[in-house]
């Protein structure tokens, strides 16, 4: 990632202005072909006789334990969660992704009801599809970010008490911050003081921040959910379907953030599949941390 290039980069951060209303941006929606076009560029079709079980509940799973994620080419396969079914995938549809990137446990079953093809990736695999398809990353996260706006917009106070503490969210490695750093250039960097709003729960955004130097404190209605340090990134919603904020974000101290649009986005993953798949994974968590607080 040392030798990175971004032709269009971020424009520079600033501190929150008054919210004006912004037009909502369209729903992200899954794309069977281009979900076809990625697990083509990374793996191979294979047969799957009925009765085979891909995966079983409350497994432990995760690229790291050599698990993977799967599309349904032919056939037909059920999920099923505390002996009860609870939907089945279609020819077309993805399913096994979000514990396989999230590094946890599976919240279903898997079970081939008819005689299947599939085409299955691990870690590696995934990573040489980003590559060649780094737009499905932002798809892939769209879904995600779908359901939690989802989740979010029904929480409520009782649902937030209880404060995220001192652990911080780190995504990225020193060095891959480094190499972001001198990729993006010095006009994607900006600093903050201690104290400074970046932005209001509710305003429009376009622009994710990866924190290169300080601490940054996420709040949903006032509520602090998580603090972001070196190596983290938050405003990730808006990179996908750039409508309004769903937390407020402030410098909890001095910082330096590193500002990414959806252009460089893309030419992140592409250049350094890494990357797309350290943010997919932080995208999941987060979905399955604000699940269990709704629940």
């Amino acid at each position: 990632m040392d030798d990175l290039d971004f032709s269009a980069p971020a424009p520079r951060p600033k501190p929150a202005a008054p919210a004006a209303p912004a037009p909502q941006a369209a729903k992200p929606v899954y794309n069977a072909a281009m979900a076809m076009e990625f697990f083509r560029a990374g793996g191979k079709a294979e047969a799957v006789p009925a009765g085979t079980t891909y995966f079983e509940e409350n497994e432990k799973a995760g690229f790291l334990k050599r698990d993977k994620m799967y599309l349904l080419l032919e056939g037909e396969v059920t999920l099923a969660a505390r002996g009860k079914l609870i939907g089945t995938v279609k020819i077309g549809e993805i399913f096994g992704e979000m514990a396989a990137i999230s590094e946890s446990p599976r919240t279903a079953s898997a079970v081939a009801k008819t005689a299947c093809r599939v085409i299955a990736l691990d870690e590696k695999e995934f990573q040489k599809a980003l590559q060649v398809k780094p737009d499905f990353a932002l798809m892939l996260m769209g879904m995600m970010i779908l359901r939690l706006r989802g989740m979010i917009s029904r929480l409520t106070q009782n649902a937030l008490d209880g404060e995220a503490g001192s652990n911080e969210s780190r995504v990225f490695d020193k060095s891959m911050v480094t190499a972001l750093a001198k990729g993006l250039g010095h006009g994607a960097m900006s600093r903050h003081a201690k104290g400074t709003v970046l932005f209001k729960e509710g305003a429009p955004g376009a622009l994710a921040y990866v924190v290169q130097e300080g601490r940054v404190s996420v709040s949903i209605q006032g509520k602090v959910v998580q603090r972001v340090g070196p190596g983290g990134i938050f405003g990730e919603l808006a990179l996908v379907d750039q409508s309004t904020r769903a937390a407020s974000a402030v410098a909890e101290a001095e910082c330096a953030l590193l500002a990414i649009n959806r252009t460089v986005f893309v030419n992140l993953v592409k250049a350094n599949p890494e990357f797309g798949a350290a943010l997919l994974s932080a995208v999941a968590q987060r979905v399955r941390f604000v699940a269990e607080r709704t629940k």
